[in-house]
Order: structure tokens, then sequence, then C-alpha cells
């Protein structure tokens, strides 16, 4: 059997719904690829062996025969999906508890795709293929059951599955080939904004929790270097409390292990070696997580794998590092998600006056400084040069940038509006606007014999 990696979901910005998609419930628990053959093999994403920590799930060999799953790892409560219950057992290596958790929590194995058959890779196969290959392939059995979808109507299965106390949807489109990594043919539809975080150390706990701890200072990482977003101090149950308290003892440190924390006197440090995952509200100027909440311990997860691109676009990687969002007045991004294309220009009285020409664009605003402003009328034409991307809350950004900070000056909106892309290519961006001041097409040129970032704007005749 070929060796596979799991296919990951980006992001959507709500709830849709199409005919060339389908609809599953996000499961809560360990993503897994089962490798069953004469012998079974269940491997996290980390590639972590998960057969002995849940050996209800040997079942996997006498409901299918030489195929490669994916699926996730579950375990309910009291008709709830319960993380914290499977991401426990997870942790477990004794036998005898090992047995205990089983009979207790017992764990089902959701299946949703089928990677290769017989031999044969199905990896090429359309989404639609691969489900019909899977329904022939394996049988449902007491710890083993085949994922169920629906069709186009996202909307409605977003809500319903909110109703019922799951965490969202995933959406797929039914002609998406199963790729390794992550892709925009699948996208997680979540009603909280999530992340996985680094655990750098804790504060220690006073009154109720004179014994265990305060909160747990979190961190990102960008490239190799580690960013504070924050502390959590709420979502955890004695249970948590008591287990992590133990599971410190073994990872404490007399240095520092984060720079920039608040109160650095008051943390006891610890080594990086753990993960946990936290619900936040939004991110603050300062890259702080907003009103953040314990959910859960990710024993499936590498502290490297927490990039602060959950937060912050990748894309948005340069803009964050030119900005001191404790200083500046914009927003780091994380907040709002805009459906459609829009577009903004922005007066910026900076050290020359220019004009900032964004448009929406995969998720973030492409950006232009545009010297003397956009041409109103055709056969005008401005030099852009191509700036950094922006986050989509620039959009609604007006204020004064501090002096000695990058950009320093005052930003207004002088148009707003939407616009429909009608071609986009490394040399050439068309496209229709409709604002209060700006309207028709309009063209984006680059010069072939300037700087890459170098591009002329004008308005193109009106074609009647």
């Amino acid at each position: 059997m070929n060796t596979y990696r799991p296919m990951l979901a980006g992001d959507a910005k709500a709830p849709f719904s199409s005919p060339k998609w389908i609809f599953e419930i996000k499961w809560d628990g360990i993503r897994a690829l089962s490798y069953v053959d004469e012998e079974l093999s269940i491997r996290s994403r980390n590639v972590k062996e998960l057969k002995d920590r849940f050996p209800e799930l040997e079942e996997l060999k006498e409901l299918a025969e030489r195929v490669v799953l994916d699926g996730e790892i579950i375990v309910m409560r009291e008709g709830r999906v319960d993380f914290h219950a499977v991401a426990k057992r997870n942790q477990v290596i004794a036998s005898k508890e090992i047995d205990l958790q089983r009979r207790t929590y017992p764990a089902t194995y959701v299946v949703f795709d089928i990677l290769e058959r017989a031999g044969a890779p199905l990896t090429d196969k359309i989404l639609t293929e691969r489900k019909r290959v899977l329904k022939k392939s394996v049988k449902e059995g007491k710890h083993v059951v085949l994922s169920s979808y629906v069709e186009e109507n996202g909307v409605a299965y977003f809500q319903a599955a909110l109703q019922r106390g799951l965490e969202g949807i995933i959406a797929k489109k039914k002609d998406s080939r199963y790729v390794e990594g992550r892709s925009d043919s699948w996208l997680k539809i979540k009603k909280m904004k999530t992340c996985d975080c680094a655990i750098f150390g804790y504060t220690r706990g006073c009154g109720n929790r004179g014994k265990t701890f305060e909160a747990l200072v979190l961190g990102l990482y960008d490239d190799k270097d580690p960013i504070y977003i924050g502390k959590v101090g709420t979502g955890f149950s004695q249970d948590d409390l008591e287990e992590l308290m133990e599971l410190f003892k073994e990872l404490e440190v007399d240095n520092e292990t984060i720079p920039s924390v608040d109160a650095p006197d008051m943390v006891m440090w610890l080594r990086p070696e753990l993960v946990c995952e936290v619900g936040y509200h939004s991110v603050t100027r300062n890259v702080r997580l907003r009103i953040p909440r314990f959910l859960g311990m990710r024993t499936d997860k590498s502290p490297k794998d927490c990039t602060l691109n959950q937060i912050i676009s990748k894309d948005l990687g340069k803009y964050a590092s030119m900005r001191d969002f404790s200083k500046t007045p914009e927003p780091p991004g994380g907040d709002k998600k805009e459906e459609g294309d829009i577009f903004v220009v922005q007066e910026h009285q900076a050290r020359r006056l220019h004009y900032d020409l964004r448009l929406e664009r995969n998720g973030v605003l492409k950006s232009w400084a545009v010297t003397k402003g956009p041409p109103e009328e055709p056969g005008i034409r401005r030099l852009a040069v191509e700036v950094e991307d922006h986050p989509l809350e620039y959009g609604w950004f007006e204020g004064t940038i501090p002096i000695r900070e990058y950009g320093a000056g005052t930003v207004k909106i002088w148009d707003r509006g939407v616009y429909e892309p009608i071609a986009w290519d490394e040399s050439k961006i068309e496209f229709l606007m409709q604002g209060t001041r700006l309207s028709g097409r309009y063209v984006l040129v680059r010069l072939k014999r300037s700087r890459k970032k170098d591009w002329l704007l004008l308005k193109a005749e009106d074609q009647r």
C-alpha cells in the first residue's frame, strides 16, 4: 500500500449553498488514515500509530479489505461529540487503562473518503466517484460508520448542525481530487473561530485554583519565531486543571520561553511541547486573541504546526511585519469577512499625497499606491505601484497613522463600492467598478521594462 498525507480543508467565509458541492458534518475528533490489510494501521496527522489506543477499531479488518480510508475518530457522551474524551483516550498508554476507557468511552470511526482499493490509488478520481467506491468497499459496524452528506443545501445543513450542538460542517467540491495538504476544494464552516496554540507557560492560581493555575500562556509560530498571542483562563474543567498540572511537572524551565508576555515575573515557564485548541471572538490590534476560551488539548498536533497564519492570513505576513499594532490604529486582520468583490480607494496624506486602490481577492485586499488618484475619464493614465496585501478590514479604515510608523499620515476613504473582475493574470487586470465616484471599466497593466511592482492604471472607453 502507498503512504498518504491527509487532505486538509481551508476556511469558508460563511455558510453557502451550491449544486457543485456536498456538505458533511465537521466531526470534532482525531483525524486518522486507516490502512486495512492483513495488518491494520491507523495513523494520525503526525503519523502516530493509534490502533493500540483504540482497540475497538480492529473491527475495520472485518468490514473492509485492502483499502486506505480517511476519517475521524470520535467519542460520544450524552448524545454529543466530546473532544475532551477522545483526546484523553489518545493519551492513555497503560493496557488496563486503555481497556477501561474503551468500555467507558467507546470510540467510533467516521469514514468519509477512500484513497486506495486493492492496491489501486483512487486519489485522481473525483469525490463523487470515491464516495461511490467507498460505499461498496466498507461495511458499517458497531464502531465504524460511513459519513452521510447532503447536496447543495449548505446553509440549511449548517443551521441544523448548530442546533444539534455540533461545531460546523465541511463543504467539498463534487469534482475535487484528493490532494495532500491544504486545499480550497474542501472548506470548513464553523460557528466560532478557533486556533491551535502552543503552550509556553502558565500563571499560578489563587482561590479555588490555588493548587492549579490561573491561565495558560499561548503562542503561535511565525516561521521559526514564537509570537505571544495572549493568555486563556476560561473553559477548563477541574479535571482539565489537575491533568494539565501533572503534564507541566515534566516541562517546567527557569528561562523565559516566549518574549513580550504581560507580567512575565508571574509566569511559570514551560518547554513548548503541548498544544491546545482555543476558541476566540476576534484578534486585537496588538495581535492578541479576544475573548479566548480553552476547548481541549490537541495531542495529534506538533507545536510547530501552530502557525500565525491561523489568525492572520499567510498573505498578510509582510503587512503584519511592517507594523506595530500596539501603536498604529490600522487593523491587524482576522475580524471581518466580506462576501462579494469589494474595492476601496483611500486618500493617504503621507510624506507625499497619494491614493491607495484596493481590490478584494482571495480573502485579502490587493493594493496599489496611485499617484494623483485613479483616473475618472478615459485617456488618462496613472502610475500604480503594487504594495503589500492588506486585510479586508482595511476597506473600512480611516484614521491617522502615528509619526515614525510605516505609512505615517492620515487615511480617509475617497471611494468605495463593488467590482467585477473580467480578467486577472500576472500582466493585466481588467475589471468593472461601481462606486460613488468611480464607475466603468478599468485596466491595470504591468510595466515590462520597469520594476515588477510598477503598473499603469487607466479607465477604458465604454463598450457600446
